[in-house]
């Protein structure tokens, strides 16, 4: 269970991260508001996770999938570039959270 509380926690860590580039620093209500929420859900659902994960693997992988996340959806979203050696870089982050599971 504690697999599936990190795993959302990086999904909602994608989502304030992402939500940060739409609250036009904090000038905007909505995205605000949504970006501070999941900024708590996110928190709430890594600390459940770390009642029996360790928190280096925890840490890593909860990061790992924020930071594959929101290097994708920016380039989705956003338009940043998406050059063959950044992702790449995605992919090794992307091995290192399959390792670490693997071990953990």
């Amino acid at each position: 269970m504690s697999w599936i509380f990190l795993f959302f926690a990086g999904l909602f860590e994608i989502g304030w991260a992402i939500g940060l580039k739409y609250t036009d620093g904090f000038s905007k209500p909505l995205p605000t508001v949504l970006t501070i929420v999941s900024m708590i859900v996110s928190l709430g659902l890594l600390g459940l996770a770390l009642k029996t994960l360790p928190v280096g693997t925890a840490y890593a992988v909860w990061t790992g999938i924020g930071t594959v996340g929101t290097a994708l959806l920016g380039i989705w979203l956003i338009g940043e570039p998406a050059t063959a050696v950044r992702l790449a870089c995605i992919g090794l982050i992307v091995c290192g959270i399959v390792g670490l599971k693997l071990v953990a």
